[in-house]
């Protein structure tokens, strides 16, 4: 369902990343021109700690990805998901979250996982709900998104769920 990407998988991320960048443009931050660059991407993929791949039979169909991560006494991260707009509704992003929250909350020892939606992506709202998250608040004007600053909902599960 998930893997590890790598510098390997540069091209194929990149052609994903352009093929659905009018289509997320609403739901995601803007990006400077190279982020849609084959070097750029695979930059990317070589700095990244935890970034994995969606898989839809075998083929690249989005990204998860455990970031922010805090140590200490917070063991927290932040959760970031999308799938090709061409894949939506077949519970791709639904598993794929699934698989990441027991990597989280296994081999990475995490206690707290927190994920935010924009107000009106109940889709991503659904996935995260069916995971096992729950609602913890707005966040206004949490994050720019399609040029202006945009309230979220803020989402959590713990380890306990």
């Amino acid at each position: 369902m998930i893997r590890t990407l790598t510098s390997d998988d540069a091209a194929e991320l990149t052609a994903l990343l352009v093929a659905n960048r009018e289509l997320h443009r609403p739901y995601v931050p803007d990006r400077r021109e190279a982020f849609f660059e084959v070097e750029s991407q695979r930059e990317r993929l070589e700095a990244a700690e935890h970034l994995y791949g969606i898989l839809d039979e075998g083929r690249l169909a989005g990204v998860v990805e455990i970031s922010n991560v805090a140590r200490g006494p917070f063991q927290s991260a932040t959760l970031g998901y999308w799938v090709d707009d061409a894949r939506r509704g077949r519970g791709l992003a639904t598993r794929a979250v699934a698989a990441v929250v027991e990597l989280a909350f296994g081999e990475l020892g995490l206690h707290r996982l927190e994920a935010a939606t924009l107000v009106d992506n109940v889709a991503s709202q659904r996935v995260l709900e069916k995971n096992g998250f729950i609602r913890i608040g707005l966040a206004p004007r949490y994050l720019h998104i399609a040029g202006g600053w945009r309230d979220h909902l803020l989402f959590q599960r713990t380890r306990e769920g």
